[in-house]
């Protein structure tokens, strides 16, 4: 490869830069030789700690052992009703109702049991799949100027809430969306699965479509390489990338793999295809073609009859109407049309009372067997997926300067030559498909490679402690050192050999750390040293995502619809936000209060007009792999939580809640407010302040009590502690 590369230079530079470029070349090659991220994952030793006392598992020893060789100790633990409200929005992304808070007697034995209860309730899956859609780009239209919906996309969403709360393993997770529709056992929800590829953004009416047909394969390598292995591969669809051991045949390479791919559509429009195992498949085709011919026999049936009826002198209809009856649709004029619309159920009455019984009696044949085909072979899911339409391969070549139309070497399917790990093994094509993108499946799903593993266990890292154990994920050379490698290693190896994949077992064995228990107790010695928190001596301090923080306002407000999955809910949008579009009527529903309360993974996300409170909150750009989503703090966040409609609506509905349940009593609704919000028993300080607002605000001549309530409660939805929990 670099001898390639040396000659490929050395035609068309100055002696200079091809030096300074073969030193380049042979630089990366050296880096990629001994690239911590393209090794085999291995298994270091657990280290010895002097703190013996502290570790609750093989994590706490790792993180224990790089504290102790500065001479530091870990933050305390995090008490009680703090740490049970941080796993409840750290594994569903609301705060414990009453009766959790109350069942939990704070015991450290008693910590395993609350975890296992979390990870079997349905709202884990709803909380995690959130964080998945982020990496695979999900959103349900396509972009660019008409902004189309995806005709039934929310099943992937659908798909993957129940994969994680029925802990699909993560390798088969990976399979099934990589080629759930070249696996032995495929069926509608693997045929669903592979949505993945379908979900960027698309322009349906392009300037060039041999470009476009390009760009569509770039975004769904871009998504594969970032959101699974941590490999920004795109850079190099123009030239070798710049600054890591990847060039543009190991990006055409991988690019092969895909390009079978086609989109089902018909000119703008989008398609959707049943999805269904191969034989439910054929079962439907062979129903349908049946039902074809019956319908061809109905039709011929019906009309032979309504000739002889219209012939028959015995209609007893104007010869006006029958005369307009007797053309077909297409000859029929305006007058004629608006005759037969007026007069549909009259013919109809007066043809069954003429019709002969052997028309009645093979109509009604036709109308069972019929209803015998749909009884027997029911209609499939329509799913939103890609297809191969041949088992024959396209013939992939390099592009030159990434441009469609100069194609240079031809390439065949190769994972990318800098990584150690398995070779691509080639493709054998079966009847249906090229059989290219389970061959890359099994790549990259093998124990083998270097990087499945890491990357996603680095992702639930990152959730639990706001950082990755590499930041930023990107597991290139260019990318940043992890700063726990042995950590790293031993969870990847650990995920892949003795949790079997399992995504629970890995939460699990993480919020039973102690490491993940620590307190966020600051010290300001060892902030000095380490102000970013590198070696994890403390909890984090994080921000709650702005779905974890809509859903606690309806969970708190007592609102939560826990209605799980189907079509996507539209939450309540300003009416400004809808005066810029040219059919403001049209481009979202109207609110449907009790829907619009469901889960904020449920909502309708629309590319070209996102719900301005999950904007405000830093909801991630749905265009393309987001790694980690941005946490901004800026004036407008603060107006939204204070002034916005959904934020007081929910305030009014949590005022309505604390009377029901706390009486009109002011101290019981303070206190019972607090319990639900934020987990606590109010200080002293806090009650005389909130029995203050409540008196004054309640003598304010425009208030009344349930209204100084309300305030109140407005007050403690905007808390620091209530979207920053502890």
């Amino acid at each position: 490869m670099a001898r390639q590369h040396i000659l490929k230079l050395s035609g068309k530079t100055s002696c200079r830069t091809f030096l300074s470029a073969v030193s380049m070349l042979f630089s990366l090659i050296a880096q990629a030789s001994d690239h911590w991220a393209f090794q085999p994952v291995s298994r270091p030793a657990v280290p010895e700690v002097r703190h013996k006392e502290w570790p609750s598992n093989p994590i706490d020893a790792f993180v224990l052992a790089k504290l102790e060789t500065r001479g530091w100790r870990p933050a305390a633990r995090a008490e009680g009703s703090a740490l049970l409200r941080r796993a409840w929005l750290d594994l569903l992304g609301i705060p414990p109702p009453l009766a959790a808070q109350q069942a939990w007697a704070g015991s450290p034995r008693d910590w395993a049991r609350v975890i296992d209860d979390l990870l079997a309730r349905p709202g884990h899956g709803e909380r995690w799949a959130r964080h998945w859609l982020d990496l695979v780009r999900y959103a349900e239209t396509n972009g660019y100027e008409r902004d189309a919906i995806k005709p039934f996309v929310w099943r992937y969403r659908d798909y993957i809430i129940h994969a994680l709360n029925a802990d699909k393993t993560y390798d088969r997770f990976l399979r099934e969306q990589l080629a759930g529709d070249e696996l032995a056992d495929r069926s509608a929800e693997t045929m669903i699965a592979t949505g993945f590829y379908r979900l960027g953004h698309w322009d349906d009416e392009p300037a060039d479509p041999l470009t476009d047909r390009f760009d569509q394969l770039d975004d769904i390598l871009n998504t594969t390489s970032q959101s699974i292995l941590g490999l920004s591969l795109a850079c190099a669809r123009c030239h070798d990338h710049k600054f890591e051991p990847l060039t543009m045949k190991d990006y055409y390479s991988l690019l092969a793999v895909f390009d079978p791919l086609e989109r089902p559509r018909a000119g703008r429009r989008e398609l959707t295809l049943p999805a269904g195992s191969r034989a439910e498949i054929a079962e439907r085709e062979e129903r349908d073609r049946r039902i074809g011919e019956l319908q061809a026999e109905e039709t011929k049936l019906r009309n032979a009859s309504i000739g002889r009826f219209l012939a028959s002198g015995k209609t007893g209809l104007p010869q006006p109407i029958l005369d307009a009856f007797a053309l077909k649709a297409e000859k029929r004029n305006a007058g004629q049309k608006k005759r037969v619309a007026e007069n549909q159920e009259r013919f109809a009455a007066a043809h069954a009372a003429w019709a002969s019984p052997d028309f009645k009696n093979g109509m009604a044949r036709i109308a069972v067997e019929l209803r015998t085909l749909r009884e027997r072979t029911p209609d499939l899911p329509e799913g939103y997926f890609m297809r191969e339409k041949s088992p024959k391969p396209p013939v992939t070549h390099v592009l030159v300067r990434g441009q469609a139309t100069r194609p240079g070497e031809r390439v065949q399917p190769a994972a990318p030559a800098a990584l150690t790990g398995p070779a691509l093994a080639p493709s054998k094509p079966d009847q249906y498909t090229t059989r290219r993108r389970l061959e890359l499946a099994r790549w990259i799903t093998s124990r083998d490679n270097p990087l499945t593993a890491r990357v996603i266990v680095n992702h639930v890292w990152r959730h639990h402690f706001g950082e990755g154990l590499v930041r930023g994920g990107d597991f290139g050379t260019a990318g940043p050192k992890p700063t726990h490698p042995e950590l790293l290693d031993w969870l990847s190896h650990w995920f892949m050999h003795e949790a079997d994949w399992s995504l629970k077992k890995l939460h699990r064995l993480i919020m039973t750390s102690s490491t993940w228990r620590m307190s966020r107790a600051r010290n300001e010695e060892y902030a000095t040293v380490d102000p970013d928190n590198l070696l994890l001596w403390r909890a984090p301090y994080r921000r709650l995502e702005a779905e974890a923080i809509r859903d606690s306002m309806l969970a708190v407000s007592g609102r939560l619809n826990r209605r799980i999955g189907g079509p996507s809910m539209y939450p309540s949008v300003p009416p400004q936000a809808l005066e810029g579009h040219s059919d403001p009527e049209q481009i979202w529903k109207p609110l449907d209060e009790e829907d619009a309360s469901r889960r904020t993974v449920y909502a309708f996300i629309k590319r070209s007009m996102v719900v301005p409170m999950l904007e405000t909150l830093d909801l991630c750009d749905t265009t393309r792999p987001s790694t980690g989503r941005m946490t901004t703090t800026v004036a407008p966040q603060a107006l939204t939580l204070y002034n916005g409609e959904f934020v007081n609506r929910q305030a009014r509905h949590f005022a309505a809640r604390l009377q029901r349940k706390a009486g009109d009593e002011p101290a019981k609704q303070i206190e019972q407010a607090f319990q639900l919000a934020l987990c606590r028993e109010p200080s002293e300080t806090e009650v005389s302040a909130a029995l203050d607002f409540l008196v004054r605000e309640s003598n304010n001549a425009l208030n009344s009590k349930q209204q100084a309530l309300t305030q109140l409660c407005r007050v403690i939805l905007n808390l620091n502690e209530f979207v920053y929990p502890e």
